[in-house]
This record gives structure tokens, C-alpha cells and sequence, in this order.
């Protein structure tokens, strides 16, 4: 047996076992939306994990939703009542973003690889464009130029280090995002000096880390350094974006990141911040943080099959969903997610099985060994913290399957 990730909070099930999921049952939310595979996401849990955020942070800080975690319209229009802004990382998320109600001046544009067509549509738009290169801020003062309108710019940094214990490192070294740090005052006194509006810094050094005093010490160093490039330009930044970096415990051992404390902690790091910031604004950009454990994935076995010894519970769901459940997106060694049989949801555990999607490829595999109660074909398992990476972040089109069905509850 293999043990799986803890169960986010928020969940309970009903008097005949079956998995509450925002207060309406799972079989029925599955009925409701006509079959499964099915992402259902929680409006509540979301609404309570940015009140949540503002309770721990300090009020001077905005709070930036990073829309790639989850770009589903309905969820996106939930957000954009509740959150300061969006950050969009392309011409369909810009889209996506300016469609589900937030205004322009709130969402900012970063990603490498921008094309014309992206940056003039930002600019049209009144987004700002977090300047990945030199070459990019060429593009887009020209396209500015061309348009007749004055770009709002910010310049997004590489910044000299990278998160600890982040799941994946954005910052430090080579990389192909953002604009190495020493080069940046040059390129912020050049965007000054062509008469674009100058939005700030974006310096984002990681994400996925759970703990705290490690966030806690990079906001700190990310802070220093929009101090230091500031006064090298000359000019207090409009806004400093400090990025997120703040994770969500998948598996086993994992636990939350005290958000308490990095509030703290950045309260203390903004009061003692150097006098060339006194006027900037400050905003974190969180994802992952803000979306995962509203979101539940729900899928249909299909077929149980014992091989060698082995129990497989095969359902209609897997990895073109579920990538990270899977595996398969970045991790290195194979651990399970939270997962429950839903309508048997809290009970002990009466065998041991390996929980496998509807792919002809030995990857597809949602849970591994892990203990369930008894299950049978027509039972539903759910997958959580599927809010984030999901949908969008998995080869829907793989083998022909097609995109799962998606609710917000």
C-alpha cells in the first residue's frame, strides 16, 4: 500500500456516505452535468481562500489572480469580482481576462515568446506587458508607436536567486524568463525616456513552496532588490509585483504553508523597505494557492480487473485531465494525490488497489496501491486539489478523449 495525499478541508460527506462537494452531493453534480469525467469547483472555498489571503497580508498589498492555474470562464467572473487584478500569460488569456469582466488597467501580460499580434493587443487594450528581453521592449515601443498609444510597461526581472524548496524554480541563473537584473535599470531609463508609461517590476523567483520562513525570506530579497534597481533608475516603481510562490500540500507529508506568517513577515519587510519605495503599490500574483483544493475531480469505473495479484480500478477519467495527478507534469518520483471513492466517502479502507484512466499508455495511472473501500463499476472516484493544472494543463485531445466536463458550484 501506498499512502495519498491529505484530503484538503472542506469536505464531509452525507448520511449514506456520499461526498458533499460545495453542499450538493457528487452523484448528483455528475447527473447534473450529464456525464463524467467532471471538474466541479466550490465557490465558497474559493471566496474563503481569498478572505483568507487579505486577513493574513497586509492591506497595502493587491492581490493578483494568476489565471493560467484555472482560466474556466464561469470561476474566471467569480474571481474578477473578488481579486485586484489578473495576470494573463497570452493573447487567449488576455482575452479570457478582459471577457470575464476585469478591466484593462488590472491585468498584466508576462510569458516569453510574445508575438506582434499579442503585444498590440495589450497595448490596444490598456494591459500592461511585463517585458520579458531587451528585444521585446523593442517590439513593443514599435508597435506602440505604430498604434499611436502609450504603452504601459513594466519590466519583469531575473532576478540573482531563486526560491527555496519551490517546486519550480522562475528565478536565478540562466533562465528564459524576465530580464537579468543587472541589465534592467539601462532598459527601465530607455522605456522612461521613449515616453512609455512605466508600470513597475515584476520579479517572480519561484512557486509551489510550503514553507513559509523560505517565502517569507525571498519576499524580503525580492523587495531589496526593486529598492536597489529603483534607485538605480532613478524612479520609484509604480507597482512591485513580488510574484507567489506560495504551494498547496499534494502528497504524502506534505503540509499548508502558514500564511499567517508570511503576512507577517512581509508586513515587517514593507515597513523597513528602503525610502525610494515609499509611494510604490505591491501586489502578489498567486495561482495554485488561491484555486486548487475548491476543485474536485470526479470520474466513473468503468471496468475492475485483478492482473497478477493486482487490482485496477479503471475509470473513464486519467491523465489527458489529470496530468500532475498522473505524475506527469514535473515531478520525479511518482506520488499519489488525495483521492477517495466518493460514495463511500470517509469509509475505511477495505483493499488495496491501483486506480488507472481509459489511455492505452502505461502513465495513465491516477492512483497507485493506495487503500480505498470496497469499490465497484458505476462508482465514482474524486480526485482533489484538482482546481489548479488541470483541465487546461493536461493533453485533453490525447487519443481522441476530449475535454472533461467543468462546473463552478
Amino acid at each position: 500500500m501506498k499512502p495519498h495525499g491529505p484530503i484538503p478541508p472542506g469536505f464531509a460527506a452525507d448520511a449514506d456516505g456520499m461526498l458533499l462537494i460545495g453542499g450538493a452531493r457528487a452523484d448528483r453534480l455528475a447527473d447534473a452535468a450529464g456525464d463524467t469525467p467532471l471538474f466541479v469547483y466550490v465557490g465558497a472555498l474559493l471566496a474563503a481562500r481569498i478572505a483568507e489571503w487579505r486577513a493574513a497580508f497586509p492591506e497595502t498589498v493587491q492581490l493578483h489572480y494568476a489565471m493560467k492555474a484555472n482560466p474556466y470562464p464561469p470561476l474566471l467572473a467569480f474571481m474578477a469580482e473578488r481579486v485586484d487584478g489578473f495576470d494573463v500569460a497570452s493573447g487567449g488569456e488576455l482575452r479570457a481576462a478582459l471577457a470575464s469582466g476585469m478591466a484593462a488597467e488590472h491585468i498584466s501580460f508576462a510569458g516569453p515568446g510574445k508575438r506582434d499580434r499579442e503585444l498590440e493587443a495589450a497595448i490596444a487594450a490598456g494591459a500592461t506587458l511585463n517585458l520579458e528581453s531587451i528585444g521585446e521592449a523593442t517590439r513593443a515601443l514599435a508597435v506602440a508607436a505604430r498604434l499611436g498609444i502609450t504603452p504601459r510597461l513594466a519590466v519583469r526581472v531575473n532576478p540573482d536567486f531563486d526560491l527555496k524548496g519551490s517546486g519550480m524554480k522562475m528565478g536565478g541563473g540562466a533562465k528564459p524568463f524576465g530580464v537579468d537584473a543587472a541589465e534592467v535599470p539601462a532598459l527601465v531609463r530607455r522605456l522612461i525616456d521613449a515616453g512609455a508609461d512605466w508600470r513597475g517590476f515584476h520579479i517572480f523567483a519561484g512557486s509551489q513552496a510550503l514553507d513559509a520562513a523560505a517565502i517569507a525570506e525571498t519576499q524580503g530579497q525580492t523587495v531589496a532588490l526593486a529598492a536597489r534597481l529603483a534607485n538605480d533608475v532613478g524612479a520609484p516603481p509604480p507597482l512591485v509585483n513580488i510574484g507567489g510562490g506560495m504551494g498547496v500540500p499534494y502528497f504524502p507529508g506534505d503540509t499548508a504553508v502558514d500564511a499567517v506568517a508570511v503576512g507577517a513577515a512581509l508586513a515587517d519587510t514593507l515597513a523597513a523597505r528602503d525610502p525610494v519605495l515609499a509611494t510604490s503599490r505591491f501586489a502578489m500574483e498567486l495561482g495554485r494557492w488561491l484555486v486548487a483544493e475548491a476543485g474536485v475531480y470526479l470520474t466513473r469505473i468503468v471496468d475492475r480487473k485483478v492482473s497478477h495479484g493486482e487490482t485496477f480500478l479503471v475509470t473513464d477519467g486519467g491523465l489527458h485531465h489529470q496530468l500532475a495527478a498522473s505524475g506527469n507534469f514535473g515531478t520525479v518520483i511518482r506520488r499519489n494525490y488525495p483521492i477517495a471513492l466518493a460514495n463511500r466517502f470517509g469509509g475505511e479502507p477495505a483493499e488495496t488497489v491501483s486506480v488507472v484512466g481509459c489511455l492505452c499508455t502505461p502513465l495513465d495511472r491516477l492512483g497507485d496501491q493506495v487503500a480505498l473501500p470496497a469499490a465497484q463499476v458505476g462508482d465514482l472516484v474524486a480526485l482533489f486539489q484538482a482546481g489548479a493544472y488541470g483541465a487546461t494543463a493536461s493533453p485533453a485531445a490525447f487519443l481522441g478523449q476530449g475535454p472533461a466536463r467543468e462546473m463552478l458550484v
